[in-house]
This record gives structure tokens, sequence and C-alpha cells, in this order.
């Protein structure tokens, strides 16, 4: 077993060894409005549930070199956002989102993604996706270590479920029809694969 101090290796290798391990983990596509009123795409997958009692959501999005991300500074101002769950019919024009753009240019345009008005929050979201979560900031929260702030966590809470009916079945997600796209380390990427069931013990 090989062992790592991360107080002694590079942020880098750091990097290698959570994204590596912590596998799969399901990619948010996040819509966000600019002050210029710009929409901005970007996919994250440092997101999970935080709580369904209210329904929350987490995204947490990594500093480069210390600025915030276009997304965190929009979330921030405007407390509203949108999160779709990427899939196999849509990761291909969501990964083009992730280009590093100027923020008043959109990566919705490049991409080729269709905007679709939302209910409750004032960003729209994308016509491509078979889930979209509207949400609103619940808490934005600046982690670091030594003065240096690397990360925003952003707590969502989830104002308005949109799901696509060819997936909704009896209160459930069918899973296959869903067809969900995971991130694994560098270019690589995962379809659920094989599944099993386990019962948990009474």
């Amino acid at each position: 077993m090989l062992t790592f101090d991360p107080k002694a290796i590079s942020e880098r290798e750091n990097y290698k060894l959570l994204i590596g391990t912590i596998i799969p983990r399901p990619i948010a596509f996040v819509t966000s409005l600019a002050e210029d009123g710009t929409i901005n795409g970007a996919p994250f997958s440092y997101f999970n549930i935080v709580s369904s009692n209210p329904p929350m959501i987490s995204i947490a999005l990594q500093r480069k070199e210390g600025r915030m991300r276009d997304t965190a500074k929009n979330i921030r101002n405007n407390r509203e956002f949108v999160v779709h769950i990427v899939d196999d019919e849509n990761v291909e024009a969501i990964n083009k989102t992730a280009a590093s753009l100027p923020p008043n240019q959109s990566e919705l345009e490049q991409a080729n993604l269709t905007l679709v008005a939302s209910q409750n929050v004032s960003v729209p979201g994308i016509k491509e996706a078979k889930v979209r979560f509207e949400c609103t900031l619940e808490h934005a929260v600046e982690l670091g270590e030594d003065g240096n702030i690397g990360v925003d966590l952003i707590i969502g809470k989830i104002s308005m479920f949109h799901i696509d009916e060819e997936i909704y079945e009896s209160g459930r997600i069918n899973q296959v029809k869903l067809a969900a796209i995971s991130r694994l380390a560098g270019s690589n990427y995962a379809k659920i694969g094989e599944v099993f069931s386990i019962e948990r013990p009474k």
C-alpha cells in the first residue's frame, strides 16, 4: 500500500489521486446569468446531493490560480442557477462548453445548445437535457488553506424539477432511459454499465 501526505505533494498530484479514485462522478451542467445578461454554461463533476428535505445539491467550483470561476461569480451575484444532468445524447455538445471563453461570450452558442425559459428563476436552462433543476443559492462557502481560497462550494436549493416524461415511471426515474454519463479521470467518461442489487439488512 502506497502512502501519500497531501501536504508533501503538489496540488496537481492531489488532484490526480482524487479524480482517479473517487469514480464515477455525476456531471452537473450549470447555466448561470452574468451581470451583462450573458448566459454562462459549464460542466462540473464535483457535484452531489446534499438533502432531500428540502431538496438541495452541492457543486464545488475549483478556482484557477485563486481566480473565482464565472459560474461561481454569477451564482453569488444573481443567487439563481440551473443544473442539468449530462447524458449520452448531450455529452458531446456539453463537452464543448468546457472551453475557456471570456465572461461576455456564451459557451451555449458555441455548443449550439437551445435555451428554454425557467419557471421560478431568471436563468434559462437547456432543452437538450432530460433533467434540469431550477436552483436558488442556499450557501456559498469559500474553502482553502493558509489564507488561500481554492474552491467555492455552492449549496443550491431546488425550486423546480423538470423531468422528461420518457424517463419518469410511477414516481421513479428509469436509469436506462436517462443514460447519465459520469466523469472519470483525464478525458475518460463512463456509462452506467452493469447494475446489481444488494438488499440492506433489516
